[in-house]
């Protein structure tokens, strides 16, 4: 076998799905051996390894969305501040009246509807309004942000429904049930973008809007339940974090949705749209919450973990712009 036919070989292995989740891993691992050589037991116990699955379960939900939402050719800048005001409508004294008189449950669905809710209003707007999606969901993040800190009167809303915390924050065989969440969401998004029709119009819309409008695929109304299904992980990540912190806060989620952008681009989705990754997204997450767990164990400080992120993040996108050359190229 000639030296040119090996070298297009590995092209095509590490430009393909297997091999760009290969390199995740390798670095993952690569990550995990510095922590280990560093902080040695503090940083492979148990315990630790649980701390970095709950880092990064929050951040995780957000990322399924946004990775939704990147595949379909869009970006959303909204879902931090998002997250932010479903906490915050979620922990009203009349949200948690009606979950004490009924059912916690209640606190679950407000969340859940804001999410949606803020989505949709995104959706129509890019969608049906012409608004070019970095300005709808710019304006969305400040609205939404504003619109919680006025519920709120800048004020932490403590969480009083206590069957809600005792449900959210046990241990399901030993795993936080919001480990348990951020898991049975990758799954549900795997299989949405994998192997379903949705998924398949996603990629389409994504990778040519036109071409898929010809093809018979609703275009608008599409991209709007892209922007809805991202709100909805917004509200899911809300409940998670109300069960996190015990509080709903204007401030939850501050630039959440930079971290959900960098770990769904380091995964392997394209920005520009047309391909997408959820198992790319998931490794991308678990990348950024080990190396913040290796600096936190080393007592580096936040500083240098925001140069070795950007590093990460520039890297990750050279690397796109390569594979994405010579894909063209062959």
């Amino acid at each position: 076998m000639s030296d040119t036919t090996t070298r297009s070989g590995v092209r095509r292995l590490f430009g393909g799905a297997a091999g760009r989740n290969l390199g995740l891993v390798i670095a993952l691992v690569a990550l995990c051996a510095v922590g280990v050589i560093t902080a040695g037991e503090r940083f492979a116990s148990v315990d630790n390894l649980m701390t970095i699955l709950r880092l990064a379960a929050v951040i995780g939900v957000l990322s399924i969305g946004m990775t939704f939402v990147i595949t379909g050719g869009g970006i959303d800048l909204s879902i931090g501040s998002v997250l932010g005001l479903a906490s915050v409508w979620a922990t009203t004294l009349a949200t948690q009246t009606m979950a004490q008189d009924s059912h916690w449950i209640v606190m679950v669905g407000v969340a859940l509807a804001v999410g949606v809710g803020a989505g949709l209003i995104n959706g129509v707007l890019i969608a049906y309004g012409g608004v070019v999606a970095f300005i709808a969901t710019l304006a969305m993040m400040v609205a939404a942000r504003g619109l919680a800190e006025m519920i709120a009167n800048r004020q932490t809303q403590i969480v009083h429904v206590q069957p809600f915390l005792d449900f959210f924050r046990t241990d399901l065989i030993g795993v936080s049930v919001l480990v348990w969440i951020f898991a049975a969401v990758a799954v549900a998004g795997w299989i949405l973008l994998n192997r379903t029709t949705f998924g398949r119009r996603t990629l389409a819309v994504g990778g040519n809007p036109e071409a898929a409008r010809l093809a018979g695929i609703k275009v608008k109304r599409h991209t709007m339940y892209l922007y809805a299904l991202a709100g909805l992980t917004a509200g899911i990540g809300a409940v998670m974090m109300l069960a996190r912190t015990t509080a709903g806060s204007s401030t939850h989620g501050q630039l959440y949705e930079l971290d959900a952008i960098a770990a769904v681009v380091v995964g392997g989705t394209l920005l520009v749209g047309g391909r997408g990754t959820i198992v790319g997204t998931v490794f991308g997450v678990l990348i950024f919450s080990t190396l913040t767990n290796v600096f936190t164990q080393n007592n580096l400080s936040i500083s240098a973990q925001a140069v070795a992120k950007g590093v990460i993040i520039v890297v990750a996108v050279l690397l796109q712009q390569r594979i994405a050359a010579r894909s063209h190229g062959t």
